[in-house]
């Protein structure tokens, strides 16, 4: 079967399922999106690698990373293979000395794992066929995806206005609360403005 290619667009809350998330992967030669609902957990593990956050602990994704380097094994790609009953599943393609193995993984998980590892995402043409979503030209102002960073942009405008105390203040709070996303926002914001100094 042939794989298409595809890259992470956008993680944000699940319209569908409260409490969830939905990280959206898009076709890299093509404009169908694929929404797959995950837990908040997984969605912070995401953002964390995406972010390229480094937490006090490492978490299981990057305990699992180190496990597999230290043993010289390489995530060559992650393959979203198979969708039933709504369920996706997904395989980890590893290559430790020149010989292939796949492992079985959630979803949520291998995609974690590829943005730690900075490896390529597929899956084939019948998961896209039966759960991937057309965007026609101009659709993606009206789509999740938009309208996820441009609320993103409102948050940078308002992190723009608080003090650097208050900043400092609300980092400690959202990382208490292991909201990796807002905190990767607000570091963002501090280091801005130490680049101007």
């Amino acid at each position: 079967m042939v794989k298409i290619e595809l890259d992470i667009v956008a993680l944000s809350h699940s319209v569908t399922q409260s409490h969830n998330y939905a990280v959206v992967l898009g076709e890299v030669d093509g404009n169908r999106r694929l929404p797959i609902v995950i837990g908040g957990f997984e969605a912070q593990a995401i953002a964390v690698a995406m972010e390229q956050m480094s937490p006090n602990r490492p978490l299981t994704h990057d305990l699992f990373k180190n496990t597999l380097e230290h043993f010289d094994i390489e995530l060559k790609e992650v393959v979203i293979n198979n969708l039933l009953d709504g369920v996706f599943y997904a395989k980890l393609v590893c290559d430790k000395g020149g010989e292939e193995y796949e492992i079985d993984s959630r979803t949520s998980d291998a995609v974690a794992m590829a943005v730690r590892f900075d490896c390529p995402i597929y899956t084939y043409e019948f998961i896209m066929e039966s759960a991937g979503v057309e965007l026609e030209e101009g659709e993606e102002k009206d789509n999740p995806i938009s309208t996820k960073l441009s609320s993103s942009k409102a948050n940078k405008e308002t992190y723009e206005r608080m003090s650097e105390e208050a900043l400092n203040s609300l980092l400690e709070d959202v990382l208490a609360s292991e909201d990796y996303e807002k905190a990767a926002k607000i570091r963002d914001e501090l280091l801005r403005r130490k680049s101007k100094e």
